[in-house]
């Protein structure tokens, strides 16, 4: 399973690094995603979620 964001849907972003002398080389930005419990519908499962999110949304946490 590719980790991504319950919530937002926030996932990897690929791009290129740049050096000094503006030479490339893929890399990769990883959103800061935390694992965790919610109840959903009566039942506790553990999911990956946003920094962000965690703040924002109102989530029932178990």
């Amino acid at each position: 399973m590719a980790k991504e964001c319950y919530v937002t849907g926030k996932k990897v972003l690929s791009g290129n690094q740049r050096s000094h002398s503006l030479s490339t080389s893929k890399r990769k930005w990883k959103a800061n995603l935390q694992k965790v419990k919610i109840v959903e519908n009566g039942e506790t499962k553990t999911v990956f979620v946003s920094a962000r999110a965690l703040k924002k949304n109102n989530l029932t946490r178990a």
